[in-house]
């Protein structure tokens, strides 16, 4: 390849800017090291946080966004052979990456590796570029993505099926989130085959998780959400028996007057909030039946203040859990059920498609911020979704 070639990254400088894509050196790849061309990779609601400056710690500005993506190896290291489920990996295969790593050694990776999410200096890819000012944080709003396993023990890479488009794949990170929500409930007991589910929000992770919830037993599920066009349409496609237009049903009592309509008895057996509004708990809650199941999904949600009249949990003597994203350990679950649900949903048309350039990038941020898409995805190679 040469030292001459050089790398395309969308970075942003600090909060509300507009992209700019720069070149980077092209890395040279040796040792357990991969080079990964981007073929798909979603824009996610964390990504319109930090844009938003509502990261709660300084961030390395400028950097590159992105974190929800699957590529093709285009350089290998001699000394990777495998991804972390030992599956043989070479130039040609499919990947997708965490899109943090955990550092291996701190407390939580050594002795509670099911929560290593919460690890104490967790890894972002970007800063093992190699470049002399690497302008990465996760780095999938580019054309490569460049990763080293041999600086980061605690990094774990899955190899996608062959047959899995990267579009497809691309979705593995989203997923996974509502996937390890759901196991943990079913782990404490929170959600068993058959149960009534109501799902709070009708992004990305309230679409997924209505999948999810279908693929692990659920026996009915509702979306409360909106706009009709295309989430709540979408939101149907993806197996939810009723939706709650939430522009309709304007105020709580509303809301919660219909799905208690909807789901018949006491309430729902469980609720899962993929909104992170803060006052999507309170009024969550009251969609439940009395030791029901609720499922905080929010990462940014400031659902613990008395004006949320949060404390009616107490009350109801409901287990509440909170389920922040998912371990690294749980992303090969996101994998396998995509692939195996891959004819089942309309998965394709939850994804809008934008080229890498500066309009592609702003428009598929706007367009996401917006809610005209239900999943934003910049695409720098269209040939790459044929294969």
């Amino acid at each position: 390849m040469g030292n001459a070639k050089k790398i395309r990254v969308s970075t942003y400088d600090g909060p509300g800017a507009e992209p700019v894509i720069r070149e980077v050196p092209w890395p040279k790849v040796e040792g357990k090291a991969a080079l990964i061309q981007v073929g798909a990779c979603g824009v996610c609601g964390t990504d319109l946080h930090i844009l938003k400056g509502h990261w709660p710690k300084p961030l390395p500005w400028p950097f590159t966004l992105g974190h929800e993506m699957a590529g093709v190896i285009v350089e290998i290291g001699p000394e990777l052979k495998t991804d972390w489920m030992d599956q043989p990996i070479g130039v040609g295969s499919k990947l997708m990456i965490p899109p943090f790593m955990p550092c291996g050694e701190c407390y939580y990776c050594k002795h509670f590796p099911e929560h290593s999410n919460r690890c104490q200096t967790p890894v972002y890819y970007g800063r093992y570029l190699g470049f002399e000012k690497a302008p990465h944080l996760w780095g999938g709003f580019a054309e490569y993505v460049y990763v080293d396993l041999g600086m980061l023990p605690g990094t774990k890479i899955y190899k996608l099926p062959n047959d899995m488009p990267l579009r497809l794949g691309a979705l593995s990170e989203p997923i996974t989130s509502t996937i390890r929500g759901f196991a943990r409930a079913q782990r404490m007991g929170g959600f068993k085959w058959g149960d009534t589910v109501v799902i709070q929000g009708s992004g990305p992770i309230g679409i997924l998780a209505i999948a999810s919830a279908r693929e692990m037993g659920a026996g009915r599920v509702i979306c409360v959400g909106a706009p009709e066009s295309p989430r709540l349409a979408l939101a149907r496609k993806f197996g939810a028996d009723e939706t709650v237009d939430i522009n309709e049903y304007r105020t709580p009592q509303a809301r919660i007057a219909r799905v208690r309509e909807i789901v018949g008895g006491f309430g729902a057996d469980l609720v899962m909030d993929c909104t992170g509004h803060p006052t999507a708990g309170p009024e969550g809650i009251e969609f439940l039946r009395d030791s029901g199941f609720y499922i905080e999904m929010g990462q940014f949600t400031d659902a613990g203040s008395i004006e949320t009249n949060w404390h009616r949990f107490v009350a109801k003597d409901i287990t509440i859990m909170g389920s922040w994203a998912f371990t690294e350990n749980d992303l090969a679950l996101g994998v396998k059920m995509l692939h195996h649900a891959r004819n089942k949903y309309p998965w394709f048309e939850m994804q809008t498609l934008y080229p890498f350039d500066k309009k592609g990038v702003s428009t598929a941020v706007a367009d996401a911020v917006a809610m005209r898409t239900v999943k934003s995805t910049i695409v720098p190679f269209p040939h790459l979704l044929e294969i």
